[in-house]
């Protein structure tokens, strides 16, 4: 039998919680920074995900291989690693350089590292060859000082950044990846993704997408608060980029850097406030890639989040279900699945309930249009049917519950 793990992506929609005006995912991570805002927002969003249906995301010594809520105790820590790796930590040998002893000039501990360094990267001023791609740092750029004229707004990345390449019409752009005009890959937040989910043994989709309340696109698209609300509703956080209105800025150095990275945040929306009686309407809560251990309430509006900077663009991740073990037995198929399986709250009544719905189909051919249901759709992660002669190539499918 030839098995096939196909799957549909995300099915806006799912809306079987009924109240719409306070609404979140729970279990979700909130770390403490480390080795910069967006590879600490990567981390909670993976985090998430490793909680919920994908396992593979983090297998390292810390918490049993499961992605901790937090960073505050040290016992927590090492999921850091996940986004920077390092010589020595978490479970790591101390004599394999990884992406802080590669990318950063200096992180001596959380209170002494090399923030915004416009130096070379360790890698090549110690003339080593630099580590093999690890963790999402590695695969989304961040801190890699060796790439220019990224979109023709800045060069990068300096210590603690990374970078979007945007569809500046405000339309989305979906599994993008972006190669200059001599025909070189340069990673970023979006490509770096799917690449790394890959590296972990997953599919995902994964887009991009100006606000719509952004001056800056040339077109009528654009992230609406109808998006948010979506996103949330089928079970996926989504990471905003904060970025005010420039697109570089020259640092002093050393040395001097005339189109450096401009100044960013990275945050992510894991639920949505919509009570314009109580004076919060069109709101969303993030966790603030800070840590703080309380929710943070901000405006779906062209305003400074967390008095830093508006909301530029988006990042969506959809994980794909993998499909993981078949097995026959007197007549039965069991199929066993990893996949995506978020719980909402609607808290106005404190109702929780799981969002992804699962229907496992098969066809004697792969012909997409031959492909039929069998069982009934299920939450769980494995289902047990009668063998049949046709069966002989499985997808599953995401359907609205």
């Amino acid at each position: 039998m030839v098995l096939s793990a196909l799957a549909c992506g995300l099915v806006a929609g799912t809306d079987h919680i009924q109240a719409q005006t306070y609404v979140q995912l729970t279990e979700v991570p909130d770390y403490t920074w480390y080795a910069g805002c967006f590879g600490t927002a990567s981390g909670n969003l993976m985090g998430y995900w490793d909680r919920h249906g994908l396992p593979d995301l983090y297998t390292g010594p810390t918490g049993g291989g499961v992605a901790p809520l937090d960073t505050w105790s040290t016992a927590n820590k090492g999921i850091r690693s996940m986004w920077a790796s390092k010589a020595g930590f978490d479970g790591r040998p101390a004599n394999r350089p990884g992406h802080i002893d590669d990318y950063w000039v200096n992180y001596a501990n959380e209170n002494s590292y090399s923030y915004e360094s416009t130096a070379a990267d360790p890698y090549v001023t110690a003339g080593r060859t630099e580590h093999a791609p690890d963790c999402i740092g590695d695969y989304i750029g961040l801190s890699q000082k060796k790439w220019n004229n990224l979109a023709g707004e800045c060069d990068g990345n300096i210590d603690a950044y990374s970078f979007v390449f945007w569809d500046k019409t405000g339309q989305r752009h979906l599994n993008y990846s972006y190669t200059n005009t001599t025909g070189q890959y340069i990673p970023d937040i979006q490509s770096g993704f799917r690449a790394w989910a890959k590296s972990r043994g997953y599919d995902a989709d994964v887009f991009t997408q100006l606000t719509s309340f952004n001056p800056e696109r040339t077109g009528t698209g654009g992230f609406t608060y109808a998006d948010v609300k979506a996103e949330i509703k089928a079970g996926y956080p989504v990471l905003c980029f904060l970025q005010p209105k420039e697109l570089y800025r020259a640092l002093p150095g050393p040395p001097a850097m005339a189109r450096a990275n401009p100044e960013i945040h990275g945050v992510m929306i894991y639920g949505y406030i919509d009570e314009p009686s109580l004076g919060v309407p069109e709101s969303v809560l993030i966790r603030t890639s800070w840590g703080l251990g309380t929710d943070s309430i901000q405006p779906w509006a062209q305003a400074d989040w967390l008095g830093l900077f508006p909301v530029r663009g988006v990042i969506g991740f959809h994980p794909k279900p993998k499909i993981t073990g078949i097995n026959r037995s007197n007549g039965m198929i069991t199929i066993d699945w990893e996949g995506p399986g978020s719980l909402l709250t609607d808290m106005s009544t404190g109702q929780t309930g799981p969002v992804h719905l699962y229907q496992l189909e098969s066809s004697p051919t792969l012909q997409t249009s031959s492909f039929r249901p069998v069982g009934t759709p299920t939450t769980a992660r494995s289902v047990t049917v009668p063998e049949c002669c046709d069966q002989t190539f499985f997808r599953l499918r995401l359907v609205p519950q």
